[in-house]
């Protein structure tokens, strides 16, 4: 069982950048990466960013390409996102995942097992 906690969401102004973090613990040793989405109020969850141990795989969703920037600490089993040029378009929860165990994190909702609690981020233009 792998368990993951968000955290540093906020509300910020448009044009600031924000840090999530999340953190990985529990049964974590054949875990291959993580990936975060996002959700908006009354919209689809959607894929935001992914990335795999290694830097074998690091994929970012259309509307965030250039502005976020997933990155990790094996050291703490930390994955981080950092959001530029925050825009109210990125208001949502956001949420971490992780795959089944020996998976590689992917960019579709059924690539992932696991789930967070969600942090919640809040744009105002």
């Amino acid at each position: 069982q792998v368990y993951l906690a968000e955290s540093g969401g906020g509300t910020v102004q448009a044009g600031a950048s924000l840090r999530l973090s999340c953190r990985l613990t529990g049964d974590s040793r054949d875990n291959w990466g993580l990936g975060w989405f996002r959700q908006a109020p009354g919209k689809e969850r959607e894929f935001v960013a992914a990335l795999s141990w290694g830097g074998g795989i690091e994929d970012y969703g259309n509307a965030v390409k250039g502005r976020f920037k997933i990155s990790n600490n094996m050291a703490t089993n930390t994955v981080y996102l950092q959001m530029n040029m925050l825009q109210s378009e990125d208001t949502g929860d956001y949420y971490c995942a992780a795959p089944q165990s020996r998976k590689a994190p992917g960019s579709r909702i059924v690539d992932y097992a696991y789930w967070g609690q969600g942090t919640q981020v809040t744009v105002n233009s």
